[in-house]
């Protein structure tokens, strides 16, 4: 297993699909840190994706896994961590070449546009695929300021 534990938040547009995929990952045996929120009652994505983003910066968490409406919000609030690089994905391929090219250490899932089918999907090869290194290690060394 690539990674093992995993944390996991987002908002209330994100709230349903956070919580099957909890239940998801934790069948695939997965260990998994909810950041929240824990309703669907309208919540402000920052206060959930700074704490998961320090978890997976600090080492707590190996990979993190964010869910709003459009993936955007949660996406753009996570990037400004330095040790996180936040991808928000639509399909498969560009969850994997988030890791493959890009050595994304956090999954950003767009709910309103993707079916829950598609963002289990997404989630299983997003943390299932190996950063490729070479030429990719160069240019993700450059992204930090």
């Amino acid at each position: 297993m690539l990674f093992k534990k995993i944390a996991i938040g987002g908002d209330h547009a994100g709230y349903e699909y956070k919580e099957k995929l909890v239940k998801f990952l934790e069948e695939k045996g997965y260990e998994v840190k909810d950041f929240g929120p824990f309703s669907a009652e309208s919540a402000d994505y920052a206060d959930f994706a700074h704490p998961l983003s320090t978890s997976v910066e600090d080492g707590s968490s190996d990979a993190g896994i964010l869910i709003c409406g459009s993936g955007n919000g949660v996406a753009i609030t996570a990037n400004k961590h330095q040790g996180i690089r936040a991808a928000l994905c639509w399909n498969e391929e560009l969850a994997a070449l988030a890791r493959q090219h890009n050595k994304a250490n956090v999954l950003s899932i767009p709910a309103r546009f993707v079916s829950m089918e598609l963002a289990e999907k997404m989630t299983e090869t997003f943390l299932t695929t190996e950063f490729e290194g070479g030429r990719h290690e160069r240019r993700v060394g450059k992204i930090s300021c």
